[in-house]
């Protein structure tokens, strides 16, 4: 929606601190109970905010807008509840990021209040309620000439009602073009296609004259098709999207001369300037770094509370962006520890009436920006040393401009952001290209835009989810039911966009994936962390097996292969979930909801839910902790869970609304946005949560447990993966027997065969050290194992918990899975015998010293040459020897060094330094030698290396090389 950012004019000459007014007409908290109060009295239905990361909605990073959760409200895709709806939506975007501190009116994370109608009222309720709750009053009572609007040039109707109804003044109505009132900007003439329509935005006279917008109402009546002109084809419903942006109106309300200055921002300014040690003043560079670290920490902590930790890729790496711009701006400021965590709680408290549960998470919010203040910390030097080398660059080559590129990749490499970048190049008398930046970050395919990508979504399932809006589920109840096919699908949907096609039959049994939608079905679609239902689709005519189950929004997808006859849209069918599939689904996500319990016991209530998938018998469990989970706890964490399984708990599912769910303490995940009523889980009386996946009747069905690995998912986030029913069972059976195969391959005893593990890792390490040294080693030629030397290494092979902790051990020495372990034994092994072969290579001929080598030389001139085979030796042992030749010798020296293993010629030359300045070098001696056995090689003047591929013709490589340097020595 556009939006007219103006500096105002004549700000107050020092800013006052609101919490030192002595009058603020009306809180930022008071405003947006108003707001929604108002409209409630118009009908419309209080909805909740939207999480601040939609994952229900792959067209968006962060919600952009209050209209965001209604897309599909509007477009008639889903069944209306109410017509009517008001909302105050957390928002998160950086399209603007740069004008951020700089403007009085910019945010990253801000609030905008809403109203909404789905086909119901439209202009004149809109325009008559937005002039009484402005101007009335019992609501905010703002004098009516302070107003003034705007509308599209040709909506005759909204001026006619803005003039006639109202009764505003041609002047104070401004009729504007497509690129400032309509949506999207310039739709009739650019684009895209689909629901838009005009726009009239209110703005409110500053004292010095000039206005600020703070309510914009959105008329979408029309669907765009094609090109201009006769393009825009009337909706045969309309529908009304007002946003009013809270922070600002509040700021006009309170008289204060920025967005920053207003009751619930300023407290956080204010706290910032004292962690940064800094004095806030408003005009000064330092307090445009403060406003940026007040709006940055702001946004943090609303995303991080929202489990959207800082991290490499899409929304979390615009967090990661917004975290390291506040600690550059600190930087600057010359901070040089973290700081910004500091802030977490003076956000929270500001925040406290509309958002207490802020309040629950700051430890663990604290935490997470901490940490990724500390990571950046030790990479802004880097950063800024980069910036300091280009500076010396462009002076050397006498340019003006800094690089959209070189800023580009400041950004993504370091994270130093571009205006920092221009602001250290004004200080050199550089100027920036904007330009070069823009376009190298979009060819980058930067993902940090915390805007829109694509509104609205097209394609067969857009058009199905429109004419069915929903796919009842009816799988709690039954895993087998009676159905009509109403859509047929080609391709699988996982490229980009949906590019498939909608079909009315289908005849041709392949191996292509198609997708089934019906009228309801019994198979639960991949949500929650819970993977789909598999089964089979059928009747008489075809037979549709289904190898997953998705979710489009509402609609339940069948993803399959037609293994038989022809399939036709409006048949009757069954659809059978595979029930087998579908109970190791049900213990695996039983499973989770204890295990979830068992973590807040052990480890701490900060132990939340990041994530999940719950796949048959098998589950992973990401949640937050800053440190991994020592093998004694996770013991006692594994025995509370098989505890709470054999309890034999009864588990059950209410249909509850969630002030009855919130008062019975059923846990709620932050970031997650339930629908009301809800769908609660209970095992027994440990646990409540919300949830929508499938579950058993009751906790010993679960069968068993085992934990197969903790370890860390990203900072601040673990992850354990268990195992449950008959793959627990197997999976324990394995790590039984697991020591016992270990102990064949090593012949020893289980009980040490971690230690002889351990032992022959270290072994291998040592062979390859002295092999690369040349030291003389006697090895015998099979591993033997000293058991007495793993005294206080030895496992308790009765004691379960002893033998797989002793076999974490080596997979973790080993680093492979525990199915791999013996194959790397296998490895580990082969790889001993060939090295205790190679040492006796490197022997075999019998002792070699520099003095042997010295002894059989030839003197040439002034210069000593020595061209020698060293049977064994490898590259390392003779660079060695030619170092001790050229130290001990008083003359200079030039020396060849040649071997022979396993079919393959090595070669290494060494000159003294003498020989060097007169011109020779070493690696056109040792190439040309090379060459002869069919190799190749260089190096450095004073030493080279080189490799050969035929063995039987070294004598002659090495006779060339006497003669080659015997004539250039000449």
């Amino acid at each position: 929606m556009p939006a007219m950012e103006r500096e105002p004019h004549g700000f107050l000459p020092d800013p006052f601190p609101c919490s030192s007014h002595p009058h603020i007409p009306m809180k930022t908290d008071e405003l947006r109970e108003k707001y929604l109060a108002f409209f409630e009295t118009k009908g419309c239905v209080r909805q909740p905010s939207d999480v601040l990361v939609p994952a229900w909605d792959p067209s968006v990073l962060f919600t952009p807008a209050g209209m965001n959760q209604f897309k599909d409200h509007f477009l008639g895709k889903v069944k209306l509840d109410f017509t009517r709806a008001t909302t105050c939506q957390k928002c998160l975007r950086t399209g603007d990021i740069e004008n951020v501190g700089r403007t009085a009116f910019h945010h990253t994370f801000f609030e905008m209040l809403g109203n909404f109608s789905f086909g119901d009222y439209f202009k004149e309720e809109a325009i008559h309620w937005a002039w009484e709750f402005l101007t009335d009053k019992k609501w905010l009572g703002i004098p009516g000439e302070r107003l003034t609007v705007t509308v599209y040039k040709d909506d005759d109707e909204a001026f006619g009602i803005w003039h006639d109804k109202i009764g505003l003044p041609n002047q104070r109505i401004t009729r504007m073009d497509e690129d400032e009132n309509f949506w999207p900007a310039s739709a009739p003439s650019e684009g895209p296609d689909g629901v838009c329509g005009p726009c009239s935005e209110i703005y409110y006279q500053l004292e010095d004259g000039s206005d600020v917008e703070i309510w914009n109402l959105v008329f979408t009546q029309f669907n765009r098709v094609g090109t201009p002109p006769d393009n825009l084809h009337p909706l045969p419903s309309k529908n009304i999207d007002t946003g009013m942006g809270l922070e600002r109106t509040a700021s006009v309300l309170q008289g204060v001369p920025t967005n920053f200055h207003i009751d619930s921002l300023f407290p956080i300014v204010e706290a910032a300037s004292e962690v940064c040690g800094v004095k806030y003043e408003y005009e000064s560079d330092n307090g445009r770094r403060l406003r940026r670290i007040t709006d940055h920490a702001r946004a943090s902590v609303f995303a991080v509370h929202e489990n959207v930790y800082p991290g490499p890729k899409d929304a979390r790496s615009v967090i990661r962006r917004l975290i390291r711009r506040a600690v550059l701006d600190g930087y600057q400021m010359n901070l040089r520890e973290p700081f910004l965590y500091k802030l977490v709680e003076a956000v929270a408290d500001a925040s406290k009436a509309a958002y207490p549960e802020l309040g629950q998470t700051t430890q663990r919010v604290s935490e997470a920006i901490e940490s990724e203040e500390k990571a950046f910390f030790s990479t802004i030097d880097g950063g800024m040393k980069r910036i300091h080398r280009l500076f010396e660059e462009m002076n050397d080559e006498a340019s003006v401009m800094v690089p959209g590129a070189d800023a580009a990749d400041l950004l993504t490499t370091y994270g130093v952001p571009p205006e920092l970048v221009q602001t250290l190049a004004a200080e050199q008398n550089f100027t920036f290209d904007w330009s070069g930046f823009r376009e190298a970050m979009d060819k980058h395919a930067d993902e940090s835009d915390g805007g829109q990508r694509v509104l609205f979504q097209t394609g067969p399932l857009e058009t199905l989810k429109e004419a069915l809006r929903e796919t009842p589920f009816v799988g709690y109840e039954q895993t087998e039911a009676t159905a009509i096919v109403k859509g047929i699908i080609t391709g699988d949907g996982k490229g980009k966009g949906d590019d498939g096609q909608l079909l009315s039959h289908l005849d041709r049994p392949e191996d292509a994936v198609l997708r089934l939608v019906l009228d309801h079905s019994p198979f639960y679609g991949e949500s929650g962390g819970q993977v789909g239902d598999i089964g089979v689709i059928f009747n008489d005519n075809f037979e549709f097996e289904v190898i997953d189950t998705q979710r489009h929004a509402s609609l339940i997808v069948h993803h399959g292969r037609l293994v038989r006859g022809k399939i036709c849209e409006g048949e009757t069918c069954t659809a059978k979930v595979d029930v087998e599939n579908r109970t190791a689904l049900a213990r695996a996500h039983s499973a989770t909801h204890i295990l979830h319990h068992a973590l807040h016991t052990h480890v701490g209530r900060h132990a939340e839910q990041q994530g999940s998938k719950v796949e048959p018998d098998r589950l992973r469990f990401d949640f937050t902790n800053p440190k991994a989970i020592d093998d004694e706890t996770l013991v006692k964490i594994e025995q509370d869970v098989l505890s709470m399984v054999g309890e034999g708990d009864e588990i059950r599912w209410d249909t509850v609304s969630l002030a009855d769910a919130r008062e019975a303490g059923a846990m709620m995940l932050f970031g997650e946005k339930y629908p009301d009523p809800c769908r609660m889980v209970s095992m027994g009386t440990f646990s409540r949560e919300l949830c929508g996946g499938t579950h058993l009747t009751n906790t010993k069905q679960v069968g068993s447990f085992e934990v197969v690995v903790e370890e860390s998912v990203s900072t601040g986030t673990r992850r354990i993966e268990a195992l449950t029913g008959d793959r627990a069972k197997e999976h324990r059976e394995q790590t039984q027997a697991l020591l016992n195969e270990v102990a064949d391959q090593l012949n020893c005893d289980a009980s040490v065969a971690a230690a002889a593990t351990v032992a022959l890792i270290e072994e291998v390490r040592r062979l390859k050290k002295e092999l690369s040294s040349g030291k003389a080693a006697d090895y015998p030629a099979e591993f033997v194992f000293d058991g007495k030397a793993a005294k206080e290494e030895t496992t308790d092979i009765s004691d379960y918990n002893a033998v797989r902790a002793a076999v974490r051990g080596l997979t973790r020495r080993l680093n492979v899975a525990i199915t791999d372990v013996l194959s790397r034994l296998e490895s580990l092994l082969a790889d001993r015998s060939k090295l205790v072969e190679q040492l006796k290579q490197v022997t075999a001929g019998g002792k070699i010293s520099a003095d042997d080598l010295i002894a059989d030389g030839t003197q040439v001139g002034d210069t000593l040459l020595i061209v020698a085979e060293t049977p064994g030796a490898n590259p390392n042992i003779m660079r060695g020897w030619i170092d001790q030749i050229r130290k001990k010798s008083d003359t200079p020296t030039a020396v060849l060094l040649a071997s022979a293993m396993n079919d393959k010629v090595m070669l290494v030359g060494g000159l003294s330094r003498d020989l060097v300045d007169r011109g020779l070098k070493a690696g056109d001696w040792v190439g040309a030698a090379a060459k002869v056995v069919g190799g190749s090689g260089g190096g450095r003047p004073d030493m080279a290396q080189a490799g050969g591929k035929d063995a039987s013709k070294l004598p002659e490589a090495l006779q060339q090389a006497r003669e080659t340097m015997t004539e250039k020595l000449g």
